[in-house]
């Protein structure tokens, strides 16, 4: 009795794949991709439907700007300071001014 050989599909699939097990796998890669690109398509509503951007919430916070050097702030203490610390030889500015009453110690 002669030895079996493989066919040739076998073959091919051996050559590519370098075992068996593998060639079984490529059944499941179309059904891997679509569940892939479903995932993603749901990941990007997920995140629209979310709509919270930091950096944008962030930069809405600094209301305040030094007019010497255009440093935001977010808070007139803050810019207190900074202008004190930063430009003591420049007067205080009217915003300032207004406020200043309210964190003397």
């Amino acid at each position: 009795m002669a030895p079996r050989f493989p066919t040739v599909p076998v073959l091919l699939l051996l050559l590519r794949f370098g075992s068996k097990k593998s060639c079984y796998d490529m059944a499941r890669g179309q059904q891997k991709i679509q569940s892939q690109q479903k995932n993603a398509k749901k990941q990007a509503e997920q995140k629209k439907k979310q709509g919270h951007d930091q950096k944008a919430a962030a930069k809405a916070a600094l209301i305040y700007t030094c007019t010497v050097c255009r440093t935001q702030m977010p808070d007139p203490k803050t810019f207190k300071q900074h202008f004190e610390s930063k430009h003591p030889k420049t007067p205080l500015p009217p915003e300032l001014a207004d406020h200043s009453h309210a964190w003397q110690n």
